[in-house]
């Protein structure tokens, strides 16, 4: 669970405003980020939620977490999920790792294989760790706070990060030795008994890390050094560790979460032995986190795309928006605020995993019934998973989706439709031919779309009544 961050309001909305000329940015145009494609060099575009269990440790670790979470995301046309496991639980007596753990994880990928959705293994951190109050991520064995303070803040608990103690355990973290070395060791363990799950699509190497100010240093200051001098090392150890037991999955690395508010990220190149790196910002207003509703007037999608386009441009890496969304998603200007986000997104990232699929309020997707909470409906709509050649243009407005792509290469171009109450009619002009033109009301449709000859193809998948007449498209 996320939560408001007041701390740093002030200073980054001064960045965001400062970034360019007139306060607002604009993404460079003469350098597209590059985008993930499959062993088949298909452009992949994948959307889905995070998946976590915060509540339950020890022995009940991960029971939170159903076979329901994605046979309900893969219905709604989701194909990726963001698992957060903790290396407390994994780890936590040093040199012990759970064996019991480990199932638990194995037994959620089993599900997400059973749907057909892609999982990314995220090593969580929440305020570092245990050590901290109920926070989960780093085991206490492996927190050293140089005997500093620690004052919790129950009402705004991001502000955490800036007390003492907690600034202390991440410097350790990044720097001493035999730390570096275990966390080393904790992702050789998770990619040597995962990689060959079928599941597995990628690891998040930590989430929204942190590090200590020095004094008289801002926080945007302070991010870029230790992205630069702390964090682009680390990754370069973990890439290395991983690499030793898996080289098929992709490797995920973020910033500080300071490019939420549209501060460049200070992270050099990482070096990958298989060269799969994708960077992982995440997506969250400050404003919005502490229960503000969205202001288009503030032009802070404009800047956090310009500033968190810079990194990946420069480092010719794909983008995969690892969290992302409002914690009142029910405010006036929230149905504005999906529409412009879920575009900005598609400019440059290849996927996102929205926060989070749970069943409730707050931040999650869906309520106690499973139906989507308002204005989260509109992250369920058709798109195009995988594109077997150039993708012209790619839009979805008043209800259809419209693909339009040159083929190329070998297998099919996939498109994912959530189940709706009108069903799909599925439409394509051009050298092409699906493997079904519709999809009844109520169910979740996948369209494989066949290259038969050169020139462009379109695809077209509007809403429309499905009572006789068509071949359905293929099983999810």
């Amino acid at each position: 669970m996320r939560s408001p961050r007041a701390v740093i309001v002030t200073v980054l909305a001064l960045v965001a405003v400062l970034l360019v000329p007139g306060g607002v940015a604009t993404a460079r145009t003469d350098a597209p980020v590059p985008r993930l494609t499959d062993e088949r060099g298909r452009v992949l575009t994948l959307h889905g939620w995070n998946v976590e269990d915060k509540t339950h440790r020890g022995a009940d670790a991960l029971t939170g977490i159903t076979e329901r979470h994605f046979r309900d995301m893969a219905a709604a046309g989701f194909d990726l999920a963001r698992l957060l496991v903790f290396w407390d639980d994994l780890e936590p007596r040093r040199g012990r790792f759970s064996e019991r753990y480990l199932r638990r994880i194995e037994r959620v990928l089993d599900w997400a294989h059973r749907y057909r959705v892609r999982v990314i293994v995220d090593a969580h951190q929440d305020v570092f760790g245990p050590a901290f109050g109920g926070h989960r991520g780093i085991p206490e064995w492996a927190t050293r706070t140089d005997g500093l303070p620690y004052v919790p803040h129950p009402d705004d608990w991001f502000a955490e990060y800036y007390e003492p103690a907690v600034q202390a355990a991440f410097e350790h973290l990044y720097e001493d030795a035999d730390l570096r070395e275990a966390q080393a060791r904790m992702w050789r363990v998770l990619a040597g008994r995962l990689g060959r799950h079928p599941a597995v699509f990628g690891y998040d190497l930590i989430n929204e890390p942190m590090g200590r100010l020095r004094p008289g240093e801002d926080l945007p200051s302070a991010a870029r050094r230790i992205e630069r001098d702390q964090l682009t090392p680390m990754y370069d150890r973990l890439a290395t560790a991983v690499r030793r037991a898996d080289r098929r999955h992709l490797l995920l690395v973020e910033p500080t979460p300071a490019v939420g508010e549209a501060v460049p990220t200070g992270l050099g190149r990482v070096h990958d032995p298989a060269g799969k790196v994708v960077y992982a910002p995440h997506f969250y207003s400050t404003a919005m986190e502490a229960g503000g509703d969205y202001d288009p007037s503030a032009h802070w999608i404009e800047a956090y795309e310009a500033a968190v386009t810079r990194y990946p441009r420069e480092q010719r890496v794909p983008v995969l928006i690892g969290e992302w969304g409002p914690l009142n998603s029910g405010l006036p200007h929230m149905r504005r605020f999906y529409e412009d986000a879920l575009a900005s997104m598609a400019r440059y990232a290849s996927g996102w995993t929205g926060y989070v699929w749970c069943y409730g309020g707050g931040y999650c997707a869906v309520d106690a019934a499973g139906r989507f909470r308002v204005n989260k409906e509109r992250t369920a709509r058709p798109y195009a998973v995988a594109v077997a050649g150039r993708v012209v243009s790619s839009s979805y407005g008043e209800g259809a989706y419209r693909l339009t792509y040159a083929p190329r290469g070998p297998g099919p171009t996939v498109l994912s439709l959530p189940a709706a109450p009108r069903g799909w009619r599925i439409a394509v002009s051009g050298p092409a031919r699906a493997d079904g033109s519709g999809v009844p009301p109520g169910a979740r449709g996948v369209v494989r779309i066949w290259a038969t000859g050169r020139g462009r193809v379109t695809v077209v998948c509007a809403p429309g009544d499905l009572a006789g007449g068509f071949r359905p498209a293929g099983p999810a």
